[in-house]
Formats: structure tokens, sequence, C-alpha cells
């Protein structure tokens, strides 16, 4: 969400520092006192709020965190884990909103988990979150089965996400590391004409027997690219028969500063149209955003 600085307000302090990856800046946030917004090479890719981690400032975020609010009860504690880790946003908010939850944040560049623990810590293992320094699909494979109630695949080199967690193999070791009930969110960025969203809808559409899709009207009619959160889930209903998520997260997103439309499955595998699922031999990176898209 951008915001116009008054010229009252100090100038943001900027900390660099180069990381395995590239270079890492973190951007005093100068609206709220202990916030911060995390950039890798010049990519946005955290925003967070150390006194306030329930404050999700980035759109696609809050779009994810209104999906796990919708697991289970409220307030149930959760197994989670988080492929991607950037600077903890979601797990921090999970342990702000779900105590007792246990959260793995897998992060591949381990001078940015380094530093992201020295200059915003937050929760750590007395708090049952773990991180753990490693590549996302090899961590994954190597996890015991039915350990976790959701998976976030939120994984990006650069500004795209890598190939090898867009595949049906990847899919098949997250369905198998997650509980018979669990849920898979994985955040996409795709625009017109379309080169990477339907074969994910097709592949996640394979994996998973309930999909539904969360996006901004702009981005759906192709109008600019953007982020996408594809959600794999289980075919249990709710109460009555009736699948009580996708209405509970319309309401969610069309009160939200920028609203969204939810697609239900079924105008979700629509979208894929005539695509094939995405294996290990035919996959990509998702395409490369526009200049300066995800910069601040």
């Amino acid at each position: 969400m951008s915001r116009h600085r008054s010229d009252d307000r100090p100038a943001p302090v900027v900390v660099r520092a180069e990381v395995d990856h590239g270079s890492a800046e973190l951007i005093s946030d100068p609206d709220r006192p202990h916030a911060w917004t995390l950039l890798l090479d010049g990519t946005a890719q955290s925003h967070v709020d150390l006194d306030d981690p329930e404050h999700l400032e980035f759109e696609y975020v809050r779009r994810m965190a209104h999906v796990v609010d919708l697991l289970g009860e409220p307030s149930r504690p959760l197994r989670v884990l988080h492929l991607g880790g950037g600077a903890w946003t979601l797990a921090r908010y999970v342990a702000a909103t779900r105590p007792g939850s246990v959260q793995t944040v897998v992060e591949l560049d381990v001078a940015l988990a380094e530093l992201v623990a020295h200059r915003l810590p937050g929760p750590g293992p007395e708090d049952g979150l773990d991180i753990v320094t490693g590549d996302a699909r090899a961590t994954v494979s190597a996890l015991p089965s039915g350990a976790f109630d959701l998976v976030v695949t939120d994984v990006f080199a650069g500004a795209r996400t890598p190939a090898q967690v867009t595949t049906a193999e990847f899919l098949a070791q997250v369905v198998r590391v997650l509980t018979p009930g669990g849920t898979h969110i994985a955040n996409l960025g795709d625009g017109a004409p379309w080169p990477f969203l339907p074969g994910q809808i097709a592949t996640a559409g394979a994996a998973f027997p309930r999909l539904l899709l969360v996006v901004a009207p702009d981005v759906l009619h192709g109008r600019r690219f953007g982020n996408l959160v594809l959600v794999g889930r289980p075919a249990g209903a709710g109460r009555d028969g009736n699948d009580e998520v996708v209405p509970a997260l319309t309401r969610r997103t069309a009160g939200d500063p920028f609203p969204a439309r939810v697609l239900d499955d079924d105008a979700t595998r629509s979208l894929a149209g005539d695509a094939a699922v995405v294996t290990d031999r035919t996959s990509t990176p998702s395409p490369r955003p526009p200049a300066g898209f995800w910069g601040q």
C-alpha cells in the first residue's frame, strides 16, 4: 500500500548489507516508529512492524493472513511451514494471533536470516518459531509426512519464483508433509497475457481437491501485473455441507483498503484453460515483473 510522506516527517533510515544472494536494504517506515521494509536487490520483500505484528502493509500478505484466519477455530494453534523467509511477516502474524503455534521458516540466504534476526528481532524457539536455512524444495523433501496444517510458498529469487517450486513433483512433497486436512497457500506473480498462472492452476488443481484464488480486480482483468494468492484446500465442506470459506474470505477482502476478488474452485480452474500440469521437465521461473514494480 503506497502512501505520500508529508514534509514534517523524518526521512527514512536506510540500512544496507551484502547478503549471500545479493544486496539487502532495510528502510524505516516514517509513519510507524518501529516498522521496516526489507528489499533485496531493489525488490520489496517484506514489511514488518515490530510493535504490531498484526499490521500487514502489503496487500498480498493481508490476503494470505485472511486465509490463515479462516483455518479452523480462530485462536487454535497451527503447525505452519513457511517456504521463503524474508522478514518473517506472516510467521510473526501467526505467532501473535494464534499463540502456541509451531512454525518453521525456511530461508536459503544464511546472511539474510542473520540480518533479520539481528535487526528485526521477533519470535524465537521459545515462541514456537524455528528458522531453518536451506533450499525450500530440498527441505520439504526431508521433512516428515503429515507434519503441518499449513504450508505457505512465498519463494522468490529476486523478483521471480524459481522453477523448482512450481511443479507437480514439488507439490507432491507439499501434500505429503500436510495433514489430510491441510492447506497450501502460494504467492504468485503474473499478468496478462498470463504466461505463468494457468499452468500453476492446472498443477495445483491436480494436487488439491479444491482451489481458490484471491486477486485484485485490475490484475484479474489484465490491466496490470500483480500478486495472486492461490490456495489449495482439502475436500471437506463446512457446516450443512456448504463451503463457508469463500463467502467469509470474500467479506474480509472486500473490507481491505484495496479490495480483492475471491474466485471459488470452478472459477479458479476455468482460468487454467487448456494449460498442462507443470513438471520438473517443463517448468520455468515466473515472469519478470515490469521494472520497478516491487521496488520502493
